[in-house]
C-alpha cells in the first residue's frame, strides 16, 4: 500500500513541492520493494530529488534486486530458503545496508 501511495503522490508531482528529507520518506517504498521494475523507476526518482548518499542506497538496494531479484535478507523472515549464492553474499560483511 505504501508504495501504491508514493506512486500516486510522484505522478501529483509531489516531490518538486518537499523538502529533501520529506521526498526521501515518500521514496522509501520504491527502494524497499523487491520489483526490478520498481527499482528501474526508482533509481532516477532518487537521482533527482533525493541527497546523494540516498541516492547511493537505492543504488545498492537496486543492485541486491538486480542480482537475486530480492532481498535475500528477508528470507528467512518470510520462511523462504536462501540459495547458495545468497547465503554466501549475507555472509559477507559489507551485505548490510
Amino acid at each position: 500500500m505504501a508504495l501504491a501511495l508514493a506512486q500516486e503522490a510522484v505522478v501529483a508531482g509531489v516531490l518538486t513541492t518537499l523538502e529533501p528529507v520529506q521526498r526521501c520518506f515518500v521514496l522509501m517504498p520504491y527502494m524497499h520493494s523487491e520489483s526490478r521494475a520498481i527499482h528501474a523507476l526508482a533509481e532516477p526518482l532518487f537521482a533527482a530529488f533525493a541527497p546523494q548518499d540516498n541516492h547511493r542506497h537505492e543504488l545498492r538496494h537496486k543492485a541486491v534486486i538486480d542480482r537475486f531479484g530480492r532481498y535475500p535478507h528477508r528470507n528467512a523472515v518470510l520462511g523462504r530458503p536462501s540459495t547458495a549464492e545468497e547465503t554466501a553474499f549475507l555472509a559477507q560483511s559489507d551485505a548490510g545496508f
